[in-house]
């Protein structure tokens, strides 16, 4: 792991996104609660949650760290798509860019096992950091978005 013990503890933050592409009748199904394994998007944010929770476990060289705020929120983009935000906030050494990456993957990738029965053609797609804050580095805005 890289040596964080010379850094200052700042506030740091990160927001990430997934997209989830799919049939307009699978998004349909999701927003009608009328999927068999229940509300898809209440299982995917506690997954997401606990994803950026357990970030350290899942990626190696990732510090462990006490999160100060996770949110996982979704929203309808067109008749096909769900898009996934999460952000992450702590006050520590270092970023929590992987933390809210992670919480966006998991919760698209729970949100393709909820409804897989329905659709397997589902995409998951555009995941990326679209804001960080803190540190050193200071402020990334993603561009274009």
């Amino acid at each position: 792991m890289v040596d964080i013990s010379e850094k200052d503890v700042t506030a740091r933050s990160a927001i990430a996104q997934a997209r989830v592409r799919m049939q307009p009748a699978t998004l349909e199904a999701i927003q009608g609660n009328a999927l068999e394994k229940g509300e898809v998007f209440a299982v995917a944010r506690i997954a997401g949650i606990q994803a950026a929770k357990r970030c350290s476990d899942l990626i190696p060289l990732c510090h462990p760290l006490a999160l100060s705020k996770v949110s996982v929120e979704f929203a309808a983009y067109g008749n096909d798509c769900v898009d996934i935000t999460a952000e992450v906030r702590v006050t520590g050494k270092t970023g929590v860019e992987m933390e809210a990456l992670a919480a966006a993957s998991v919760a698209a990738l729970t949100v393709y096992d909820m409804c897989k029965a329905v659709d397997k053609g589902m995409v998951v797609e555009q995941i990326c950091l679209l804001e960080k804050r803190g540190g050193r580095s200071g402020v990334y805005m993603r561009e274009g978005e």
